[in-house]
């Protein structure tokens, strides 16, 4: 039962974060809003996934690998249920957050489940199956959620994840139970985290509403701040932190974090706003936005298993990676050509581009990590790696959001009318909806530039983490 189970609760995982996306426009027009309270609907989602995953992994080492995810997929299911409830977006943003934290146990637990279950070549299968299955979520969660959204409204659709939620966790209690007897909770370091991460997130977010200089966004940058600061100096002196000092010293190790993280940051800016911009301005409905997104994510569904069976093969794990993480550069810089019209066949292979490095990472990020980690370190080193990927989507999303609402403030030199836009609530008829498509294509080139440079400058650093170091050498394969 463990990898059926395991792997559909690592799908339905992704497909909360695709599939929300799409569900976005809808949500605020029936909700009436817009803005930073309606972004948090996908980012607190990650917020929660980024802050908990960290801390569900060294809990599961110590509480028990089953009985973690048991209590995440219930939590994931109950998120769902209160999600197709809500009343308002604050109780919407509420839930998601809960089904979050639901993930991160799923995602962390999960890894050690698998990691603990299989060795060798059996687990570098396993762990391509994983990035398959979060493929398959990522890559059928928008058109999945657009077909839902048609049939049943948003709150149908989320309808339908909560009662598939309740059942991986029906099925999970039917697991074996592993754990390491030896493991510590590091209580300091998770709540230094968690309020480092979420002061950071609340300032990215809240930054063009309020604006930048505003005493509580500068606040927020301050505490996080000075809690990263904090969480550094604790895991450093900390009897048992959550980021075990061996893991943080190979390099190999990290630098396949580093590349998994430049890959999410390519992947889920493109993700999360472009269905907005296929609805709002291009005229396509959920179902046919969903449908175009699948340019982006099917690539993620296939990629996977082709690159684990490469490296099982002999071709370079190394060589491989930054081959993905040049296509995930190029195609977020080739996204400058987004256009009003033809926007569909503009984007297709930019799209293609992406999807094909997404996956790949997916495909051998978790298994070439892992084999350079002790037993007794599997799940802190699994939970770590899906912090970072979280943690990255989280920014991501938030970043993205503070530029994309940042630009179009600059352009319509109107905070509310920006967020409007941003959102996808554009003014019906000529001269002035021209004049707001033109301020948001114009917005999304410059946060689009702005992406693909971050990655080219990651890229770099995986590069020399992969390549001028001894622990980056050598590829984990099948023998």
């Amino acid at each position: 039962m463990t990898l059926p189970v395991v792997l559909t609760g690592v799908a339905l995982a992704a497909m909360s974060i695709s599939g929300t996306a799409i569900a976005l426009p809808s949500i605020g027009t029936d909700l009436g809003t817009a803005g930073s309270a309606l972004n948090w609907a996908v980012a607190g989602y990650n917020l929660a996934f980024a802050a908990m995953t960290l801390v569900a992994g060294a809990a599961a080492d110590r509480a028990g690998r089953r009985r973690i995810f048991v209590v995440a997929a219930v939590l994931f299911a109950a998120g769902f249920l209160v999600t197709a409830f809500a009343p308002t977006i604050q109780v919407l943003d509420a839930a998601r957050i809960v089904s979050g934290i639901g993930a991160a146990g799923v995602m962390a637990a999960g890894g050690a489940l698998l990691a603990s279950g299989y060795d060798g070549a059996a687990r570098n299968r396993a762990f391509a199956f994983m990035g398959t299955m979060a493929g398959v979520g990522i890559a059928v969660g928008p058109t999945l959620v657009g077909g839902l959204i048609s049939l049943t409204g948003w709150r149908g659709s989320f309808g339908v994840f909560a009662a598939l939620a309740a059942l991986i966790a029906a099925g999970a209690t039917r697991l074996a139970e592993s754990r390491d007897e030896d493991a510590r909770t590091d209580w300091i370091g998770s709540g230094l985290f968690v309020i480092a991460l979420t002061a950071v997130m609340f300032a990215l977010l809240e930054g063009p509403g309020f604006g930048w200089t505003h005493p509580v966004v500068i606040a927020g940058f301050g505490v996080g701040a000075v809690g990263l600061i904090a969480f550094v100096v604790a895991q450093r002196r900390g009897a048992a932190p959550m980021l075990a000092p061996e893991l943080v010293a190979n390099r190999g190790f990290m630098g396949w974090c580093l590349a998994t993280l430049t890959t999410s940051i390519g992947f889920l800016g493109v993700l999360v706003f472009l269905p907005t911009y296929l609805q709002a301005v291009s005229g396509h409905t959920p179902v046919a936005a969903g449908l175009v997104m699948l340019l982006l994510t099917t690539p993620v569904l296939v990629a996977p298993v082709l690159a684990a069976t490469a490296v099982n093969r002999g071709v370079s794990a190394r060589v491989l990676i930054m081959t993905a993480l040049v296509l995930v550069v190029v195609g977020n810089v080739a996204l400058l050509i987004l256009r009003p019209d033809h926007t569909a066949v503009r984007v297709a292979v930019p799209l293609l581009l992406i999807g094909i490095g997404m996956g790949t990472s997916f495909g051998i990020t978790d298994g070439q990590a892992m084999a350079l980690v002790p037993a007794r370190l599997l799940g802190t080193a699994a939970g770590f790696l899906n912090t970072l990927r979280g943690a990255a989507e989280a920014l991501v999303i938030a970043g993205f959001s503070a530029s994309l609402l940042g630009f179009l403030t600059s352009k319509l030199d109107d905070r509310g009318h920006a967020a409007d836009v941003a959102a996808g609530h554009l003014t019906p008829g000529d001269p002035v909806r021209a004049f707001e498509i033109g301020a948001f294509t114009t917005s999304w080139h410059f946060t689009q530039l702005g992406v693909g440079a971050l990655c080219l400058l990651l890229t770099a650093a995986v590069a020399a983490l992969h390549f001028t170091s001894p622990g980056g050498r050598g590829d984990a394969r099948e023998t």
